[in-house]
């Protein structure tokens, strides 16, 4: 027996036996996410996967791998709070290929959110599982993603697919490909909804994502429509604040929102056509708002019939007055993310996302919303978090960027990372280093 363990420790040595890497970035100007001024010239000490100290010069032992900013801006890593990993194929093969091509399309979609600087994600819907694990084990290079699994909706609601010639449920049709697949889930009635989010939470969800609105993009569902009850509503917050954790709520319309608070959902996801009251509940009530641009893009709406474009083009303007009506009010609980999807080129400029919000925010807001606003959304749950993210200070996760420039001042450096993310570490590892 001894002989075998010794063989197996040979083989698969304890990771408590592994030395913690150390390394020291010096000579760095700190955005730390929660202030607009840079903290210059600091030192950032990382032991294993946490930030130790944070100081102008701090000593550090023989073997320490040293990295010198030479005044770059060191930031946080950007959260994307809403983004679609799994669905960056086009609208074909989401409905006909099968999981191996998903698969295989969102590793390099998951190296190009890292690569761009994102190195969390929160999966507002999709079977991610599997690629989440990938990258924890470090098979691939991706962001650290916090997966809702498969968005919940009634029969007709957004995740409800199925074109009109499919066979109805009561005539023996069958589910939907992405029902199939674990990508989108139909349940109706307090239980079916309730054994539903159960089900995402054994899978290993973080959050619960519900529809409570309709879309211009899903079939059945127009953007008028209010979907799931009180009651189903509450029965998903019930299973998800058992297990710790909470739901986030895709709605566009003042009634659909106020449907969502009431009944205990924490994140609003788009709120297209909130109005000064629905606002008003949101911030009452501590609500976080997750807003997106890019994926609203007018580019967006190639491909869709008229009465889509309709709808879309109405979004896009309901937008605009939400997010005005946000800044008059001073609303400030707003998260950072892009909802693309089905958009396999427009995934590759998710960066654009920060100068697009430049028509409603100053840049230093943009900043937070992508690092520390984001990371809070994040911490709303109490399942499988790590630690403290979007933020630059003791004890908080190493997700650290290094900025050639100061974005607080230009946010147009943002748009080039092949050259000016000049350092990218997750987990207080180096997946890029171009500094000499």
């Amino acid at each position: 027996m001894l002989v075998g363990m010794i063989t197996l420790m040979t083989f698969f040595p304890i990771l408590a036996q592994n030395p913690v890497t150390t390394t020291l970035i010096i000579n760095a100007d700190i955005f730390d996410g929660q202030h607009e001024s840079l903290k210059k010239g600091q030192s950032v000490l990382i032991e294993g996967n946490i930030i130790k100290e944070i100081a102008p010069q701090i000593n550090v032992s023989e073997g320490a791998r040293i990295i010198n900013a030479k005044g770059a801006t060191l930031s946080p890593g950007f959260i994307g709070a809403h983004e679609h990993v799994m669905f960056q194929v086009s609208p074909a093969d989401f409905l006909t290929a099968d999981t191996r091509y998903f698969a295989y399309v969102a590793t390099v979609t998951a190296e190009t959110y890292l690569m761009n600087g994102w190195t969390s994600i929160r999966d507002a819907s999709g079977n991610s599982f599997s690629l989440k694990r990938a990258i924890d084990e470090d098979i691939i290079p991706g962001p650290r993603i916090f997966p809702s699994g498969g968005m919940l909706s009634q029969t007709a609601g957004h995740a409800d697919i199925r074109i009109p010639s499919n066979l109805g449920s009561f005539a023996g049709g069958p589910p939907s490909h992405a029902q199939l697949f674990g990508d989108l889930v139909v349940a109706d009635g307090p239980d079916e909804v309730m054994k539903a989010a159960r089900e995402q939470m054994r899978l290993g969800a973080t959050q619960i994502k519900i529809a409570v609105g309709g879309s211009s993009l899903s079939p059945g569902d127009p953007l008028d429509v209010i979907e799931f009850t009180e009651g189903e509503i509450q029965a998903a917050v019930k299973a998800a604040e058992d297990y710790q954790t909470y739901v986030m709520a895709h709605v566009y319309t003042p009634v659909g929102i106020k449907r969502s608070i009431e009944n205990g959902v924490k994140c609003i996801e788009h709120a297209c056509f909130a109005d000064r009251e629905t606002i008003s509940l949101m911030q009452e009530k501590g609500v976080w708002l997750s807003v997106q641009i890019l994926g609203f893009q007018p580019s967006k709406a190639e491909g869709l019939t008229q009465a889509q474009i309709d709808q879309w083009n109405e979004t896009t303007a309901g937008i605009d007055g939400m997010l005005k009506l946000t800044k008059e009010l001073n609303f400030d609980k707003i998260g950072f993310g892009t909802d693309v999807v089905y958009a396999p080129d427009l995934i590759k400029t998710i960066n654009k996302e920060f100068t697009l919000r430049t028509q409603w925010f100053s840049t230093f807001e943009i900043m937070k919303q992508a690092t520390c606003n984001s990371g809070q959304i994040i911490n709303l749950s109490n399942r499988m978090i790590p630690g403290k993210l979007g933020v630059i200070e003791e004890g908080a996760l190493a997700d650290i960027l290094l900025i050639n420039g100061n974005p607080m001042e230009d946010l147009n450096l943002l748009l080039h990372p092949e050259e000016n993310l000049l350092m990218i570490m997750k987990d207080g590892k180096i997946y890029k280093n171009i500094l000499k």
